[in-house]
């Protein structure tokens, strides 16, 4: 069976789970995209676009369980799932989303404006945003994938969301991709930024976005921005392993490593890494100011290194 007529007999399977899609605050319309795929035509509507161009779209709904099930025995084609658009509608998605608040937020200061930025962009408000619309029952997974129940993972939403992006950006440009964000991504959660920016939350109300608080500490440390380099990568297509360093460079151009981590994608690496070198940070900060406060009260040596 090719790759096509099996991604159409996925696509059948989950035409059958599921026959509505519903945008936030409103009532389901109709049939799910996702059973409509083979015969899309220009006259209907995925969340209040027409897509010129339908595989595109089948392309952002595609994860790569079920890629490596239609071919597991061949080379992996980098263009048979999603994950490729991913990478493209992350970006979209930042772009968008720093605009928005650059533009509605004209008093605020870099760090604070990082900090909206994180907690839009998390994958945890990616993953609830996609729940909301109803995204997971459109996906079309693998066997295994789809027993584990790949259609209510976080990880898996948020990924599937960002290249839904790339796909609108892709077909419709900057201005249709920029309509959904604002629809689905930032609108709803308008009033909750406030306190973003109040909490006293180590990452800014970003839950699970290290990255975005290691850039903030970096940031107001003087440091330039973090880079994350894959150093190592095993395992087979479908179950790689990925290690990734995360590094800096200090005012006199040497290379400063801050951690390493290992994960089964690369973003989940990038997390994990940015979360050790978070916590060394704040952990050395820490230290520091109790060794000063220590030298101060004139506390007795042992005091002062069981207190670093």
């Amino acid at each position: 069976m090719t790759t096509r007529q099996n991604l159409a007999e996925r696509s059948s399977k989950t035409s059958r789970r599921t026959s509505n899609i519903s945008a936030i605050g409103k009532k389901p319309e109709g049939k799910s995209v996702s059973a409509r795929l083979d015969g899309y035509s220009s006259d209907e509507r995925f969340f209040g676009y027409r897509f010129k161009n339908p595989e595109l779209l089948r392309l952002a709904l595609t994860h790569s369980s079920l890629a490596y099930e239609s071919n597991p025995e061949g080379p992996r084609d980098a263009g048979s799932d999603n994950e490729r658009l991913e990478f493209l509608g992350d970006a979209v998605l930042g772009l968008v989303v720093a605009e928005a608040l650059y533009r509605r937020q004209p008093g605020l200061h870099e760090g604070d404006l990082t900090r909206l930025r994180a907690s839009l962009v998390s994958s945890r408000h990616l993953a609830q945003v996609a729940q909301h619309i109803h995204l997971g029952p459109m996906l079309l997974l693998g066997r295994g994938e789809e027993h584990s129940g790949g259609q209510r993972k976080p990880a898996l939403l948020a990924n599937a969301l960002e290249a839904v992006i790339a796909a609108l950006y892709l077909d419709g440009g900057l201005t249709s991709a920029r309509n959904f964000i604002q629809r689905y991504i930032i609108q709803p959660a308008e009033a909750n930024l406030s306190g973003v920016l109040h909490s006293s939350d180590p990452i800014s109300g970003a839950v699970g976005d290290y990255k975005s608080a290691l850039q903030e500490r970096l940031q107001s440390a003087g440091h330039t921005q973090p880079q994350y380099i894959v150093t190592d990568q095993s395992g087979p297509d479908h179950q790689k392993r990925f290690r990734i360093e995360v590094r800096v460079t200090n005012k006199d151009g040497s290379i400063l490593t801050l951690a390493s981590a290992e994960g089964s994608t690369k973003k989940q690496a990038q997390q994990e890494a940015a979360r050790l070198a978070f916590v060394n940070l704040n952990f050395k900060a820490l230290a520091k100011t109790t060794s000063k406060s220590d030298a101060t009260t004139g506390a007795e040596p042992d005091q002062q290194k069981v207190a670093q």
